[in-house]
């Protein structure tokens, strides 16, 4: 593995938990997962995004920034691989998709304070799916609080994480995978082709890869 921190984003419903977990087990990582399961404001906010909008961002902050910074300063010596299936700017993406500009703009100061001494990934790992998929994989999974979500607001999310990807990769790693029209998790081949596709080397700057099948399309 040419990289020792991978992190993997990706819209609602793209996979990436799937995919750091099977990343995690294939190199033996050190896996830190997004706990949002838990997050007691999260099925407000689908019921109520302008009330609740403000203390779910702060709240996913909060928990982002304390999983992110203990990172940095404890390296297993035994997991040489540490994959996140999130990163920190994902706070910031989705404040601007969810908040008010006064909102915003208090949410971006606390955001510039804690992103200074969170560690940044050697490789930023996109997942992009297309809205129709992203809808299928949402209704497919079940969470009762996310089959409210709008196709509007899935395509705002995916437009502020492509507007992002662009402007940081100029200083990071970017690999950008299109996952639209297959099923890594089910397809045993496509999860191999990814697998190299992310294992090779990277200069920085901005890549994309689309990942086909030769199976039936979906």
């Amino acid at each position: 593995m040419n990289y020792g921190y991978i992190a993997i984003e990706g819209n609602i419903g793209s996979g990436k938990t799937s995919l750091s977990k099977m990343l995690a087990k294939r190199y033996d990582a050190q896996l830190v997962l997004e706990e949002f399961e838990n997050n007691e404001f999260l099925p407000k906010f689908y019921k109520d995004p302008r009330r609740h909008a403000f203390t779910l961002e702060m709240s996913f902050l909060a928990e982002r920034y304390h999983q992110l910074s203990s990172l940095g300063s404890h390296v297993s010596l035994f997991n040489s691989v540490r994959i996140s299936d999130y990163l920190l700017s994902k706070s910031l993406i989705f404040a601007a998709s969810n908040l008010s500009d006064d909102e915003l703009r208090l949410f971006r100061k606390v955001f510039d304070i804690m992103f200074k001494t969170v560690p940044n990934p050697d490789l930023l790992v996109y997942l992009y799916s297309d809205t129709d998929r992203l809808l299928k994989n949402i209704r497919k999974r079940g969470r009762r609080y996310e089959q409210s979500i709008k196709r509007e607001y899935l395509s705002l999310v995916q437009s502020k994480y492509l507007d992002f990807l662009r402007k940081q990769s100029s200083g990071m790693r970017v690999l950008i995978l299109d996952v639209s029209q297959v099923d890594f998790v089910k397809d045993s081949f496509v999860y191999e082709n990814m697998l190299s596709v992310i294992e090779k080397p990277r200069s920085k700057g901005l890549h994309h890869e689309l990942i086909k099948s030769p199976l039936k399309p979906l």
